[in-house]
Formats: C-alpha cells, sequence, structure tokens
C-alpha cells in the first residue's frame, strides 16, 4: 500500500523532471551501454556487461518508485491553508528560548526537506511539533539531547 505525498507545485515539477530525465536520457543511454558491452565479446567473462545490466537494474527501480511516488502526489492547495497556525508550508520564525537564537524556516513536505535552504520537513521532530501552533504559543519538542522549547514569534506564506 502506497501512501500519499503531498507536494509544492515547485516540488511536483522537480518530481516530473527528474522522471522525466530518467526516461528520456538515462534509460537509452543504459541500453547503449549494455549494447557496447555485448559487442565485447564473449559474455560469460564480461564484467562490463554485467555492470551495464545492474545499472540498467537500478535505474528502473528508481525509475518505477519515482513513477509511484509521482502517481500517488497531491498537490497542496495554498489558498485554503489558515494562516494563523503553523501548518506544511508555512514560514514560521521561532526563538530558542534556551539559547535566545532566532531561526526561520519554511515546513514542507517530506521529500522537499532541505536544511541549507531552512526548509524543514512535517514530519521531523521540530516539523511535528511546531504544527497547530499559533503565533505567542512555546512549542516543547523532544529531540535527542532532550527538550528544545521554541516560541512562534512569527507565521507567513509566501
Amino acid at each position: 500500500m502506497s501512501t500519499v505525498s503531498y507536494y509544492t507545485a515547485e516540488g511536483l515539477k522537480k518530481l516530473r523532471e527528474e522522471l522525466d530525465y530518467l526516461k528520456s536520457v538515462m534509460r537509452p543511454k543504459a541500453s547503449a551501454d549494455i549494447a557496447e558491452a555485448r559487442d565485447k565479446g564473449d559474455l560469460s567473462e564480461n564484467a562490463e556487461y554485467d555492470a551495464a545490466k545492474e545499472a540498467q537494474g537500478m535505474l528502473e527501480m528508481r525509475i518505477a518508485k519515482l513513477e509511484e511516488v509521482h502517481s500517488n502526489a497531491r498537490l497542496i492547495d495554498e489558498t485554503h491553508l489558515d494562516v494563523s497556525k503553523v501548518l506544511v508550508l508555512s514560514n514560521v520564525k521561532i526563538k530558542n528560548q534556551t539559547n535566545g537564537m532566532e531561526m526561520k524556516y519554511t515546513l514542507v513536505a517530506e521529500s522537499e526537506a532541505d536544511l541549507k535552504t531552512g526548509k524543514i520537513s512535517v514530519t521531523s521532530p521540530i516539523g511535528k511539533g511546531l504544527l497547530g501552533k499559533s503565533v505567542g504559543e512555546v512549542a516543547e519538542i523532544t529531540v535527542p539531547n532532550g527538550v528544545l522549547k521554541f516560541e512562534i514569534l512569527e507565521i507567513s506564506r509566501d
């Protein structure tokens, strides 16, 4: 049983582009690599042929996985999201109550998370802890190092 994944328009576009690239560029390349290795002689002792076949198998598994994810992907309609609470696609400014440090994150689906760009997954401990909170509330989040307390300073949507 497959699970539904929620995507922003940007995330869904990236998923489609990766799938198209694998099908239109990498699949023909894998076939060409197999044909080239096959032309080199005896297949029973041809490591290059075996490697090309294995690479093709891995590619086909990746394509199948992405097709499954794509078929279960749902586009998030941002116009219907409540801006008074932290939800998926919320830009949240929080303050760590222990050290006073302020951070700004965007909560996204797990597949779009990228900490370097400030996007955290709604399924991460911090993402789960922030969901449903309003400005002024304190989220107590259990992490491996203990409990972190974050005050919600601001919620916005871009």
